[in-house]
């Protein structure tokens, strides 16, 4: 069975969590990190030397790093579908994901810790409106790309959308103002009809 190691309130560990759950793979999560600590064991680190979430083991294989981890369980389990056959669809997949990991998550993350993980007589409000005003942008061009197509690629839901899609559900849902933006609405509501997405994409965020 596979195991995933991490918190589910990890943004990292939803993308596993979900892309498994799509698969339909039957998996073990074991709460690491954060509270539950456990990322500094010498069995910890000798299975990912970084002392980071999510990290699983498939059958004796073990992998880190979410978008790498996403992009081999739909690869193994799920190509032509979540893993596109089609050479140009799935690197324009591997683009969105990639942006998700270098521009969309560096903008957004000043914005979750600390409006999620510190106390709000702690919390940096200047670090916070940055974030605002950088993530309301992205998100502007996020919305311009999805008008005219159902998922990120297309009319295929890949691995991409698992991706970006727990950042976008963190950022629709965290107390702040937004720009309206009715298409990213329109598919951040297909990704919750998703009954995969319901561990990931849970309400209240935690």
């Amino acid at each position: 069975m596979l195991k995933i190691w991490g918190r589910l309130n990890s943004l990292n560990v939803k993308k596993v969590v979900w892309c498994a759950a799509e698969l339909g793979l039957p998996f073990e999560r074991i709460d690491a990190g954060g509270p539950f600590g456990g990322l500094d064991t010498p069995d910890f680190l000798a299975r990912n030397p970084n002392g980071t979430i999510p990290l699983i083991d498939d059958d004796g294989f073990t992998l880190w790093e979410s978008n790498a981890i996403v992009r081999y369980l739909a690869a193994k389990y799920g190509h032509g579908s979540l893993y596109p056959d089609d050479l140009q669809q799935r690197a324009d997949a591997d683009r969105w994901m990639d942006w998700q990991a270098t521009v969309f998550n560096p903008a957004l993350v000043p914005a979750i810790y600390n409006l999620l993980r510190v106390a709000p007589e702690q919390r940096n409000q200047e670090a916070i409106d940055t974030a605002r005003v950088k993530v309301d942008r992205l998100a502007g061009l996020l919305e311009q790309h999805l008008t005219g197509r159902t998922w990120l690629t297309g009319e295929r839901f890949t691995m991409a959308d698992i991706a970006l899609g727990c950042s976008v559900h963190l950022w629709l849902n965290l107390p702040l103002e937004r720009t309206p933006r009715s298409e990213l609405e329109r598919w951040y509501t297909a990704l919750r009809a998703r009954p995969a997405s319901a561990e990931a994409l849970r309400l209240p965020l935690s």
